[in-house]
């Protein structure tokens, strides 16, 4: 996926946040030639198998059937196996600076800094079931580590998490490397995890919060007003003037 240069700042309206906006600053496919397309099949195919299968149990010639090609299709595509791993593992994967660019800017209020920073999290999402075995690919890879789980939290996830962290940071007047800053950040990234790694049980459970772009830009919505509350909640508690009571009571964890 890659990212154009940051949007405009979105209105300040909550109920007209400007997804489908987002989202377009987030991903763009460009149409494929004959032989992109090829090499389009064996990635899909080989997202569905090594998620559904794992990286070990999948072979060259499983691969290369479920795509309508022959084996020497990844090898001139991707050189082997491992290499078409790597590319399938790499779907979800993104600039963080282009990512980072779509939350910290100067002039966002809060309100906006959760719509950029939700909107680049969620913006793969929306490529449907592509996308959902892409994050089953992720699930695999954490359970049964090639190593390429570790790079990609060193490589995207920490430099985004601590740039959300500093962001944070700024508009709550908080130190920027605080505990504090860095739970709140975890926190409110957690609310999106739910749609990425959760989305079959909401299907289950509760479909209708899905079923339709309508219905999943309401919920994007709700979720930056309760990230606002997490925040404005912190916010209180940084400020807030210790009573006796919780003097005594940060002593005692110290």
């Amino acid at each position: 996926m890659r990212k154009p240069s940051p949007p405009a700042p979105a209105g300040p309206a909550k109920d007209e946040p400007g997804w489908r906006n987002l989202f377009g600053h987030c991903v763009a496919r460009k149409p494929r030639s004959d032989g992109e397309q090829s090499r389009e099949r064996l990635l899909r195919s080989a997202i569905r198998l090594f998620a559904e299968q794992g990286y070990a149990r999948t072979s060259t010639r499983e691969l290369a059937q479920a795509a309508g090609a022959n084996a020497a299709a990844i090898s001139y595509y991707f050189g082997d196996k491992a290499g078409l791993y790597r590319a399938a593992f790499a779907e979800q994967s993104s600039d963080p600076l282009g990512n980072i660019a779509l939350f910290d800017q100067p002039d966002f209020t809060l309100r906006q800094t959760l719509q950029g920073f939700y909107a680049q999290m969620l913006a793969p999402m929306q490529q449907g079931e592509r996308a959902r075995d892409a994050m089953r690919l992720w699930c695999r890879e954490m359970l049964e580590p090639t190593g390429l789980w570790a790079r990609e939290i060193e490589q995207n996830i920490r430099p985004e998490h601590e740039a959300f962290a500093r962001v944070l940071a700024r508009h709550l007047g908080a130190d920027a490397d605080s505990d504090d800053m860095h739970r709140l950040a975890f926190s409110i990234a957690s609310l999106a995890l739910q749609h990425m790694v959760g989305a079959d049980v909401i299907e289950v459970l509760r479909p209708q919060l899905m079923a339709t772009p309508q219905a999943a830009e309401t919920w994007l919505g709700r979720m930056v007003d309760y990230a606002l509350a997490m925040a404005e909640v912190e916010r209180a508690r940084l400020h807030a003037t210790p009573t006796i009571d919780t003097a005594k009571d940060q002593h005692e964890e110290v």
